[in-house]
């Protein structure tokens, strides 16, 4: 069976609570380039320490390794 990429962005990618939330972690992985903890091809993640990606305070992100920032999810 084949994915509907359509549908899967016009039920769920695509609402506006998702594209905020998207556009935040964005905006953590700007922050974090713009303080020197990171830069552009660097595979580590930003890490919202309280998971919600809306709260970008710098008490709350952290670069973590992929592997590690997923599986705590």
């Amino acid at each position: 069976m084949d994915r509907d990429y359509d549908k899967e962005y016009r039920d769920y990618h695509g609402t506006d609570a998702q594209i905020k939330r998207r556009a935040a972690r964005n905006k953590a992985r700007r922050i974090m380039e713009k303080n020197g903890k990171t830069h552009k091809g660097d595979p580590r993640e930003v890490d919202h320490k309280n998971k919600n990606p809306l709260d970008n305070s710098a008490s709350n992100i952290r670069m973590r390794d992929k592997h590690a920032n997923r599986r705590d999810q």
